[in-house]
């Protein structure tokens, strides 16, 4: 696994104009998306016209040219205020990888414009979270294009984004596992077929989409036929477990925070202590705190490990997310408690980051199947079978 190291050829600090996007527009929207579960377009164009949409991009096509790090904390920010739209940005980095490695040059340089939002398709409803084993098709048709053909279960930003980094079997039987397109949003072909109504992440256009007979250019291929899951693991892979952590991170630390407000106001007047003034409270508060602070630790030495080549660090990337699902789940719930009846309003927006971090666990790979890549690193086995492969 590889990730870009940061070298800040940037003479702005994106995370300064990040914060004027989330006082204007992110945060005052995030309660609106939550209660519609309306695609968050305001805070997405703000951040395209930030340049942050281009923060990962080489400087090559004018890019920010930032590494992981400086991406993660840009998602862990976003996190901490609207899920929703930390969840799209995420899936538009991550894709944003792909396309910087094996993508056309005009539509890189519309990411770094800020100008072409991406995401990934890879989730198909006869696999479900096995994203590694794509059932839908690359057919070379008899016009000189190749013909896709899938029923794709969630595609984060669908109806949305300008394009898909799409997966599917190989167009060459026995070529590898799986093929990586770059699907432009106006394929004919291409729809979205249902809607999203759910617990968490309301706004983040997670819809199902169907290819039918969609046509592409033989070109719209990214890296060799069957090559896709070298990339996928290689490449998506990292982006996406490291940022997701970042997620996780920002809801946890936002939770302990709002958590440790409340303790600090909140008086009972029969005896005009605060809620903080019990020991017990004090003492709960402080194990999120520790939980949180764990996790950041632990995201740190992963990014250090990726930046630094180390030799644990697949292991790490393994790690990081199955910790972050576990823990923003433990530390969003436990903040519920503290908090108590006054948790389930919706001024505190402790419920809404409670909803949004349920979403850890069950995204692909899901903490069950990352403990089962560890242990297969753990005990020198491959990360998947060949009969998944």
């Amino acid at each position: 696994m590889t990730a870009s190291v940061d070298n800040d050829q940037t003479t702005t600090d994106p995370t300064d104009t990040l914060g004027t996007v989330i006082d204007e527009v992110i945060r005052p929207q995030a309660p609106i998306v939550d209660r519609d579960g309306a695609f968050p377009r305001p805070g997405v164009d703000a951040l395209a016209a930030a340049g942050l949409l281009g923060l990962a991009s080489s400087t090559e096509v004018g890019g920010g040219g930032h590494g992981m790090r400086t991406v993660a904390e840009v998602i862990e920010r976003l996190a901490a205020e609207c899920g929703s739209t930390a969840m799209v940005v995420l899936m538009h980095y991550a894709a944003t990888a792909v396309i910087e490695a094996h993508g056309p040059r005009d539509v890189r340089a519309a990411i770094a414009a800020g100008d072409h939002l991406t995401t990934l398709a890879f989730s198909e409803y006869g696999s479900r979270s096995h994203f590694w084993s794509p059932t839908g098709t690359a057919t070379a048709a008899d016009d000189d294009t190749v013909r896709l053909d899938a029923r794709k279960s969630w595609v984060t930003s669908a109806g949305e984004a300008n394009s898909y980094v799409w997966s599917s079997l190989p167009l060459t039987r026995d070529a590898g596992p799986m093929t990586l397109w770059l699907v432009p949003a106006d394929s004919a072909g291409l729809s979205v077929t249902g809607d999203f109504d759910g617990l968490g992440l309301r706004g983040n256009g997670s819809r199902p989409m169907t290819a039918d007979g969609l046509r592409v250019s033989p070109a719209a291929r990214m890296a060799a036929d069957g090559a896709g899951l070298d990339t996928a693991l290689g490449v998506v892979l990292p982006w996406f477990l490291v940022l997701n952590t970042a997620f996780c991170l920002g809801l946890a630390d936002s939770a302990v925070a709002e958590a440790g407000r409340h303790l600090t106001r909140t008086t009972l007047a029969h005896t005009g202590a605060a809620l903080r003034d019990a020991p017990v409270t004090r003492r709960d508060l402080a194990r999120l705190m520790i939980r949180t602070d764990a996790l950041r630790a632990f995201l740190g030495d992963t990014l250090t490990a990726l930046e630094t080549g180390r030799d644990d660090a697949t292991l790490r990337v393994l790690q990081v997310k199955a910790l972050a699902g576990e823990t923003v789940a433990d530390v969003t719930d436990g903040a519920m408690q503290l908090c108590g009846g006054s948790a389930f309003r919706k001024e505190l927006g402790l419920e809404r980051r409670f909803r949004d971090a349920r979403a850890a666990r069950v995204m692909a790979p899901t903490t069950d199947a990352l403990h089962d890549f560890v242990g297969r690193v753990a005990t020198g086995l491959p990360l998947l079978d060949q009969a998944n492969r």
